[in-house]
């Protein structure tokens, strides 16, 4: 079986001095009630042959409505979530206005079994959260993408 890949991008800021991550919950009556440690970063499977990065940077924009910010990206590698799939992503210091912040959408038979098809947003909302409370909402594996970002930002 072919190891799962998917690509984000892991926005961040600093407000009065304190670090700010955005993270996404997901959309559809599957996460409706699920809260903590199910949060993410902007993420996505990448089209076949497509890169990585290139497909982080189509995620984020398709899951926020806005397109990455420029500037110079930290490069924070792979992690392997529970079920297998391998997430790697991109850090980018910027801002978004979470209450503009519109996903693309996607159908699905809902409720099961009904025969009918109902659209739901990929992630139902974005929000910044400082790096303490981001490590409570954030998936587990999804943790160490944080870890690494605080590292890398750590000299400057």
């Amino acid at each position: 079986m072919a190891t799962r890949l998917s690509a984000g991008i892991l926005l961040y800021r600093r407000q009065q001095g304190r670090l700010e991550v955005l993270l996404a919950h997901p959309g559809g009556p599957f996460h409706r009630s699920r809260g903590r440690a199910h949060w993410s970063i902007p993420k996505g499977e990448p089209a076949a042959g497509e890169d990585l990065e290139v497909a982080a940077l189509r995620e984020y924009e398709e899951e926020t409505g806005a397109a990455v910010p420029s500037g110079p990206r930290i490069a924070l590698g792979s992690v392997r979530q529970k079920g297998g799939k391998v997430v790697s992503a991109w850090a980018v210091e910027g801002d978004l206005d979470v209450e503009t912040a519109r996903s693309n959408r996607f159908e699905v038979e809902w409720p099961p079994g009904s025969g009918r098809r109902q659209s739901f947003p990929e992630v139902d909302r974005v929000a910044w959260f400082e790096l303490a409370e981001a490590h409570a909402r954030i998936t587990e594996a999804q943790r160490q993408l944080l870890d690494r970002l605080e590292e890398a930002l750590a000299g400057s």
